[in-house]
C-alpha cells in the first residue's frame, strides 16, 4: 500500500513510534482490505466524470495554495451531535445533557452531497452516537452508498439489538463500521465509557458480526482507545475481539484535547503511550494470528511541520468536518463550531475558498498557525 493510498483513508503512514524506537508495525486498513478499497475508490471516480476531474486537481496540488481550484475529497458529516455515554476522554460529557445541537436534516446531508461532487469518502459519524436519529441516518448511508461513496461510520453498539438495528445497518452497506471498545471487563469498560451497559454492548457486538458472517461480508472493526484506565488489558482486547466475532481489532495511542485546554489536561494525564514495547506488539499481533484476527495500531506520533509541505495538516487541503447543524470545523479532532467555525456548510463551495478558510489555509502554509492547531504541530516551527 502506498504512503498516498493510506493517506485517502486514514491520513497516516505505517509505523508506530514507540519511545525513543521507530518500529513498523501494522496499521489499521479497511475491513473489508485494501484491494476492496481500491475497487470501491475506482467506482466512486467513475461514477461522475466532475469527480474525476477534481480528484485530478487534488492529487495535483500538494498542498500549496492558499485556494483550492478543486472541492474537497472527502467529509466528516456529523449526522447528531448528543450521545447516551459519558465518556471520560470526549467533551460531548461537557455538554448539558450529552447534546450540543439539533440533528442534521436528512434533506439537508442530501444537498450537501448533491453540491460536493467531488466527494469520494466520507465518515458519517461526528461527536455522537448515530443511531440516535434512527430512521434518517440509515437513509443517509443508503444516499451516500448510491452515490458510490465510500462509507465509514463509528458506533458504541449500544443500540444495534433496537428493531434490529445490527441487520438495518448493515443491509445499507457501509464499508465499514467502527465499534469503540474501552475496556475488556464490565468494571473498566463502564468506568471509561460511561452510562454503559458492557454486557449489552459485546452482546449487540456479536449479532453484528454474526449477521456480517451470514451475509458474507467484512465490515467491523473492533477500536481501542489505550489509556491509563486500560492499559492493563490489552491482551484481553483481543481475546474478546474473537469471543465477540471481530476480524480486526485496532489499538490506539491517541487522545484529542477538542482544541481545549481543559481537555488537553484532562487527555493528556488519560494517554499511556509507554502502554506497548516491541515484545508486546508481536505477541498481540501472533495471538491475533492464531485467532484470525488482524492486530494493528494507529498513534500520530509524528507532528506536523510547516517547514515542508508533505507534513503539513492534509485538512485544510482536501477535507472538512460538517457539523449536525451545518457548520463547517477545521478536522474531527475539534468536532465543535463553538470552537472552530469556518463558516456555513449550507454553501460548502462558497465556504471552501472564503477568505476565512483562505485565512486558514494561510496560517498552515505561512504562519502564525490557528491557536487550536498548534497542538499538532512541532512547537519549534
Amino acid at each position: 500500500m502506498t504512503k498516498e493510498e493510506t493517506a485517502l483513508v486514514w491520513d497516516t503512514g505505517e509505523a508506530v513510534t514507540l519511545g525513543e524506537r521507530h518500529l513498523s508495525l501494522p496499521a489499521p486498513e479497511p475491513s473489508a482490505g485494501w484491494s476492496a478499497y481500491r475497487e470501491q475508490r475506482a467506482r466512486a471516480l467513475s461514477f461522475d466524470p466532475r469527480r474525476q476531474a477534481n480528484f485530478e486537481k487534488y492529487l495535483k496540488t500538494q498542498r500549496t495554495a492558499e485556494i483550492a481550484d478543486y472541492l474537497p475529497i472527502k467529509l466528516d458529516i456529523e449526522n447528531v451531535s448528543r450521545c447516551n455515554f459519558r465518556c471520560t476522554m470526549c467533551q460531548v460529557s461537557d455538554w448539558p445533557k450529552g447534546q450540543r445541537s439539533t440533528d442534521m436534516p436528512l434533506a439537508g446531508f442530501k444537498r450537501l452531497l448533491d453540491e460536493q461532487y467531488g466527494v469520494i469518502e466520507i465518515k458519517l459519524q461526528g461527536m455522537g452516537e448515530p443511531l440516535l436519529q434512527r430512521d434518517d441516518y440509515f437513509e443517509m448511508l443508503k444516499y451516500a452508498r448510491g452515490r458510490e461513496i465510500w462509507v465509514r461510520t463509528t458506533t458504541n453498539a449500544s443500540l444495534l439489538h433496537l428493531k434490529e438495528n445490527y441487520k438495518r445497518l448493515i443491509d445499507c452497506d457501509p464499508n465499514e463500521i467502527q465499534i469503540s471498545i474501552d475496556g475488556a471487563d464490565k468494571k473498566t469498560f463502564e468506568s471509561i465509557r460511561r452510562q454503559s451497559d458492557f454486557d449489552r454492548v459485546i452482546s449487540n457486538c456479536k449479532l453484528i458480526n454474526d449477521y456480517c458472517a451470514e451475509r458474507g461480508v467484512v465490515r467491523t472493526k473492533m477500536w481501542v482507545v489505550v489509556q491509563k484506565g486500560n492499559r492493563h488489558q490489552l491482551n484481553d482486547f483481543v481475546e474478546l475481539a474473537a469471543k465477540a466475532g471481530f476480524r480486526s481489532v485496532a489499538f490506539s495511542l491517541n487522545l484529542t484535547d477538542w482544541g481545549q485546554e481543559k481537555w488537553n489536561t484532562i487527555n493528556t494525564e488519560a494517554l499511556s503511550e509507554d502502554a506497548f514495547d516491541y515484545d508486546l506488539c508481536n505477541a498481540l499481533i501472533e495471538r491475533g494470528r492464531v485467532l484470525d484476527i488482524k492486530v494493528a495500531f494507529w498513534s500520530v506520533t509524528e507532528k506536523y511541520n510547516q517547514r515542508d509541505t508533505a507534513r503539513l495538516c492534509p485538512w485544510p487541503f482536501e477535507r472538512v468536518y460538517v457539523s449536525s447543524d451545518m457548520r463547517v470545523i477545521p478536522c474531527c479532532t475539534i468536532g465543535n463550531p463553538d470552537v472552530a467555525d469556518l463558516g456555513c456548510a449550507e454553501t460548502l463551495t462558497q465556504t471552501w475558498n472564503s477568505e476565512t478558510f483562505a485565512a486558514f489555509r494561510h496560517g498552515h502554509l505561512h504562519g502564525p498557525l490557528p491557536a487550536v492547531c498548534r497542538g499538532c504541530y512541532e512547537k519549534d516551527h
